[in-house]
């Protein structure tokens, strides 16, 4: 049997099932990232919920895992070398799952690497925008009286939503036929701009015909659907 004692995350998150990938996270946009990942290859995992409610991600346990006090992140007790791996950042981990079962991710050295620039597309991109979007139209910011940070991040998450459509007409996916882990990068930061964000009309989605109906594909996908709701809120 794995023996991951020697993580003091697992004092705070004791593993049931140490033999098995362990998952720290929360349904956020970011989260949902690696469990859908996760869903879609079939690899077997135990997850814990991080809940920010308690400032768990601010724990000493957590922080040994990721300094950063961000969601999500793994321990894989079967890494590298048969050492576990613990590993922080999701585009990270979606390439390191990736790699690891051979899924999600070409083989063509070209095409894994376009698939990777989309993904840290969304990285740089998609997620800080659509974030400050969500904080600015949402949460506290809705309440500054000076606008122009709200424009200012409306305005490029337009153009983001815009790189996404030209990019995405005449296509499935943004690896032509081939779902990856690109797509699962952005599914749900898009899907929580127009959803829990509300800011569809504020960012014209509706003229982008492609990526809603890119929207569509992925959200009607049954991997998909289970990771959106993994972990379990409180």
């Amino acid at each position: 049997m794995s023996d991951l004692s020697a993580f003091l995350i697992t004092k705070r998150w004791p593993a049931k099932h140490p033999e098995l990938l362990q998952l720290y996270s929360l349904p956020t946009p970011n989260g949902v990232k690696v469990s859908i990942m996760l869903e879609e290859i079939g690899l077997p995992y135990e997850v814990h919920l991080v809940d920010f409610g308690k400032d768990d991600q601010k724990s000493p346990e957590f922080l040994s895992l990721n300094p950063n006090g961000k969601i999500p992140a793994i321990l894989d007790p079967n890494g590298p070398g048969s050492r576990p791996l613990p590993l922080f950042e999701s585009g990270a981990i979606l390439q390191y799952l990736a790699e690891k079962t051979g899924k999600l991710l070409p083989e063509d050295a070209a095409r894994r690497y376009r698939t990777i620039q989309w993904v840290h597309f969304q990285m740089g991109g998609i997620g800080p925008m659509f974030g400050q979007v969500g904080f600015f139209h949402k949460f506290a910011g809705k309440d500054y009286e000076d606008k122009r940070p709200l424009e200012r991040y409306v305005d490029e998450s337009k153009r983001l939503l815009g790189v996404m459509e030209t990019h995405l007409t005449g296509r499935q996916w943004f690896m032509d036929d081939d779902y990856t882990i690109a797509d699962i990068s952005m599914l749900g930061w898009v899907r929580n701009l127009v959803g829990f964000y509300g800011a569809g009309d504020l960012v014209a989605f509706s003229r982008f015909k492609s990526v809603g109906a890119w929207l569509e594909r992925g959200l009607a996908r049954p991997a998909v659907q289970r990771g959106l709701n993994i972990p379990k809120r409180p």
